[in-house]
């Protein structure tokens, strides 16, 4: 196995969209998706799909329940009702930053797994944000392209005190009402 190297936003690979695989048992795809794994592990991520590793086909790893790591390959998702939740994502291929974006709160994926079996099911909280995550890497869409509000983006360090800042100023609020 080995770690690979990780395209950041700006490389046209990230851009396109991401071809079908056309065999997922083949070795290649096999050696691909471990080494993807590899990868996505020692870079601390929660999924990875093949555009970030310069690989332009449809298929991602990610971190499935009890931390197991599972890959999909060639995904349709669709959301279950109209709800949508904000949350906080980063990305491997935007390292540093940070953008609070709106996602579907539940998802219905479909795709195969190494062994070239139908996998399908539901998800919500995390893992439909992650599986909605690496599907639009492989559609040659980056996280802050969903983005509506481009506050709400910026560097992880600066956001942490951001949120420091704001929940010491609350604090002292409080403590003023009770004073």
């Amino acid at each position: 196995m080995a770690i690979l190297k990780i395209a950041r936003m700006g490389h046209p690979v990230l851009t396109r969209p991401a071809l079908q695989v056309e065999d997922p048992t083949a070795p290649e795809i096999r050696r691909l998706i471990a080494d993807m794994a590899e990868t996505m592990e020692d870079a601390s991520g929660l999924g990875l799909a093949a555009p970030q590793v310069h690989v332009g086909l449809r298929l991602f790893v990610w971190r499935g329940g009890a931390g197991n790591i599972l890959a999909l390959i060639n995904p349709e998702i669709e959301a279950v009702g109209e709800e949508v939740e904000e949350g906080w994502e980063g990305c491997l291929s935007i390292p540093g930053l940070r953008g609070e974006v709106p996602r579907a709160a539940r998802i219905r994926f479909r795709g195969l797994d190494v062994e070239g079996r139908l996998v399908e099911g539901e998800a919500a909280g995390l893992p439909a944000r992650v599986i909605q995550h690496e599907t639009d890497h492989l559609n040659g869409v980056l996280y802050p392209m969903r983005m509506t509000d481009l506050s709400r983006f910026g560097f992880n360090e600066e956001l942490h005190r951001a949120a420091q800042a704001g929940a010491a100023q609350a604090e002292r609020r409080a403590e003023e009402a009770t004073a």
